[in-house]
């Protein structure tokens, strides 16, 4: 039997095994149209199968009918639907994925918000910025990162507001991540929020914004970070001893040499690193301790920044 005859058989099971089959035939000549026809066949397994193999065929009237599986009664139908528009590449892909994005369905409108949040598409502004008051905590996230990829500095005030008001600590916590991406972050001032979100009932949140505000480079924020380093949990000292070496904050002289007697090593290596970020002086007697350390990669790293120490600065 062949491939065509397979796919039009009468037993779900043949036409499933021929659409694994299809994208590896060269029976066909052009398989998308017989995909698309069977993601409106009756098996949901053969629904399945299709949504899968049509990952990285970006035409817009198989995505068109690929993005109406969203709302497939079969759960690892939409499943597997939601995975493959994930990986859209090409931006007129959005079209398809457009209807969505204000979906009544909150599934459905977060797996679309997901799916063309790379794509960085500017119709999709005025939806995600609607999507931050839905009460439904997964589509705001989804909308944040639809944020985040647009990079737009009206979108920053509504950002802020999520960082630190949202109820949801995963929605604050990509609220805060989002303003990582932001290109006039010094000129709206975020700084303030970042700030504000180190102390955070969430310490993810609070990893977070470490994180971020050695990203953007706010050098304001060092007063903050220095307070984390002594937060109740190490991985948000681990990304405040990060930022600080970053923003080169010789004041964190003293906080980051402490954090070279914490029992977790992770923590040491970082702390070691950005002392010799520091580029201070002072920091060698802290840094010759930590060639005596227990950890062989903490008395690497300290050696090499006793070596950085003794560079001359780079000017550009």
């Amino acid at each position: 039997m062949n491939l065509t005859d397979r796919l039009q058989s009468d037993d779900a099971s043949v036409r499933r095994l021929a659409v694994l089959d299809l994208p590896y035939s060269d029976e066909v000549d052009d398989i998308v149209p017989l995909l698309v026809r069977a993601l409106a066949d009756p098996s949901a397994e053969v629904r399945l199968e299709a949504a899968q193999a049509l990952e990285g065929y970006e035409d817009l009237d198989a995505l068109t009918a690929l993005a109406a599986l969203l709302k497939d009664p079969d759960e690892a139908v939409r499943e597997a639907t939601a995975h493959t528009l994930a990986e859209l590449k090409e931006v007129p892909s959005a079209q398809a994925l457009l209807p969505y994005l204000g979906d009544a369905d909150p599934w459905v409108q977060a797996a679309a918000l997901h799916a063309i949040k790379a794509l960085r598409v500017p119709d999709a502004l005025e939806p995600a910025l609607s999507a931050l008051d839905s009460p439904h905590a997964s589509v705001r996230r989804e909308a944040v990162g639809v944020l985040a990829y647009l990079k737009q500095t009206p979108t920053l005030g509504a950002l802020t507001r999520m960082a630190v008001h949202d109820t949801d600590a995963d929605v604050r916590r990509a609220a805060v991540g989002a303003l990582g991406f932001a290109e006039d972050a010094g000129e709206v001032n975020v700084q303030p929020t970042l700030s504000r979100a180190l102390s955070d009932s969430t310490w993810q949140v609070r990893e977070e914004a470490a994180a971020t505000l050695g990203k953007l480079g706010l050098a304001q924020g060092c007063a903050s970070l220095i307070a984390a380093m002594e937060d109740s949990y190490w991985q948000v000292r681990l990304k405040a001893a990060r930022s600080l070496g970053r923003l080169r904050a010789r004041e964190a002289l003293g906080a980051l040499s402490l954090a070279l007697e914490h029992p977790i090593s992770n923590l040491r290596k970082e702390a070691v690193i950005a002392l010799g970020e520091l580029r201070d002086t002072r920091a060698i007697p802290a840094l010759e301790r930590a060639l005596g350390d227990a950890d062989p990669d903490v008395r690497k790293l300290a050696k090499l920044a006793l070596a950085q120490l003794n560079m001359p600065e780079q000017h550009a």
